[in-house]
């Protein structure tokens, strides 16, 4: 039976700026071929199970032979999977895309194409480069700076090339850039045309380099640039300084680690990105069943019966419609029970389920949510209260301390993830991010011992996303720099933000 592939360009670099349809085919995918310009955050994308293999090269070092990455992808086809090519950039743009299509046409294997931003539009946009201005040109040229310019029969028309009313864009030039530059002076550009080197393009690890064609190749050397960069020349690369915006934030190339549980990692990673910011998946904790999942199962079955329906995580939320949906029931399965989230984005969660909260507290913890909860809630109510296994008796406390009937159910539970390369990744981080008590548990039993714990972060700047998180750090040792105001991830963003605003 004949699977299907689809050959995606995976863009440069920052996971945004994949396409819907890219998204979507990875996420379906079971087998994996990827470039080394692919992006571990696109990567990440694919579901758990899919089986990934890395076919790129780097330093000019071939993990796999072009001929074996063909032969590889169809047997997988051919096996009925659902395969993805991921490559970088756009996959027709210099990158053989064209090749192995024509292999799974003459194969048979049905295969779709799916278009990736090509750096040599995405780099330049993200340094504050426009490829084109109607002050400055009227057309843009994209050529490979991977052949030799010095070789006796060249394919690239210098003479064209050399165009003082079009930008050029050069990609994998860095290996003859300086040869690139004497070639287009020697047809006529002026040695002071404006020139620039953009390593990294739409990275937190990116850097651009500005000159001329008589500079442009010293000051990159002088820089230590590398590839994967693009060389990119022509009047417009004088509008950086007006037009930069990527690199300007204070959390630009800072790398910052994620302790949140993988599936909730995601979108902090993004918006992290978003900022300039390396975000590094570092998960402390994974979300599982609880040990004995029948309270849930039957308090779920009778939501109607309860006054209020508690929720204190989005994880409550999934767990509580994923046993509706094995039930073939919805939302209107709660009847006339109301529903208090403990936050904002608890509250998200369940308007994506169909359901508004009728309570958020205005500071998102248990004890707000507690006294307002007692506000609102007749003498005696029977109240549900969904979320984790172990967690803090604060809220069951307060309410049956006032008379309350609550049912303290186990919807999930947490335990310690387990990753053999934790301390490298903590090493590499600048920033450290906890966004709950369990993740900083978490992070301590993925060391030897505490000591060892409290090292890797000695010299981070560590924050937490609320009070509770900032207390079960300080209460294992760890020195807390920052606290969100709001237990939300846009809020820990903003708190970084303004710490390293403020030290500047």
């Amino acid at each position: 039976m004949a699977g299907f592939v689809s050959l995606i360009g995976a863009g440069p670099g920052d996971p945004g700026l994949l396409t819907l349809h890219a998204a979507r085919a990875l996420r379906e995918a079971e087998v994996l071929l990827y470039d080394a310009l692919a992006s571990d955050a696109v990567i990440a994308l694919a579901s758990p199970s899919c089986e990934r293999t890395f076919v790129g090269k780097r330093g000019g070092n071939h993990a796999m032979p072009q001929e074996r990455i063909e032969e590889l992808m169809i047997a997988r086809a051919r096996e009925g999977k659902r395969v993805v090519r991921l490559k970088g950039g756009d996959p027709l743009v210099f990158g053989r895309g064209g090749e192995e299509a024509q292999r799974l046409h003459a194969a048979g294997i049905p295969f779709e194409i799916v278009p990736g931003i090509s750096s040599a539009i995405a780099a330049p946009a993200y340094a504050g480069i426009p490829v084109t201005h109607r002050d400055c040109n009227v057309a843009f040229t994209v050529a490979t700076g991977h052949e030799d310019p010095t070789k006796a029969e060249n394919t690239l028309d210098w003479a064209k090339l050399a165009d003082p009313h079009r930008t050029l864009v050069l990609l994998m030039a860095m290996g003859n850039l300086a040869e690139i530059a004497t070639r287009l002076r020697e047809n006529g550009l002026a040695a002071e045309t404006p020139a620039a080197v953009i390593e990294n393009g739409t990275r937190p690890s990116q850097r651009t380099v500005t000159g001329t064609l008589a500079t442009i190749a010293e000051k990159a050397k002088n820089a230590g640039l590398a590839a994967p960069a693009i060389f990119i020349v022509g009047e417009v690369v004088r509008l950086r300084d007006e037009l930069r915006w990527f690199d300007r934030s204070p959390l630009f190339g800072k790398r910052l680690l994620l302790t949140r549980p993988a599936e909730q990692s995601e979108e902090l990673a993004a918006r992290a990105l978003a900022r300039g910011i390396e975000p590094i998946l570092a998960p402390t904790i994974e979300i599982e069943a609880p040990e004995d999942p029948t309270p849930a199962n039957d308090a779920i079955e009778s939501l109607d019966g309860y006054a209020w329906v508690l929720f204190t995580s989005r994880n409550g939320v999934d767990a509580c419609f994923a046993r509706l949906q094995l039930l073939g029931r919805d939302a209107r399965a709660f009847g006339h029970a109301r529903v208090a989230a403990i936050g904002a984005k608890t509250a998200e969660r369940l308007a994506e389920y169909g359901v508004r909260a009728d309570l958020v507290p205005k500071t998102y913890v248990a004890e707000e949510l507690a006294a307002e909860l007692l506000h609102r809630a007749r003498a005696a109510s029977r109240i549900l209260l969904y979320r984790a296994q172990d967690a803090r008796d604060v809220l069951p406390s307060a309410l049956t301390a006032e008379g309350m009937q609550v049912d303290d159910v186990a919807a999930y539970r947490t335990r310690f993830a387990h990753d053999p390369h934790f301390a490298e990744k903590a090493a590499r981080a600048e920033m450290i991010a906890f966004t709950s008590a369990s993740t900083v548990r978490g992070y301590i039993e993925q060391f030897a011992d505490a000591a060892a714990a409290l090292e890797s972060a000695r010299g981070k700047i560590v924050g937490a996303i609320g009070p509770i998180a900032a207390e079960a750090a300080r209460s294992l040792g760890f020195h807390v720099d920052l606290v969100a105001d709001v237990a939300t991830t846009d809020a820990l963003l903003d708190a970084f933000e303004t710490f390293f605003t403020a030290k500047k």
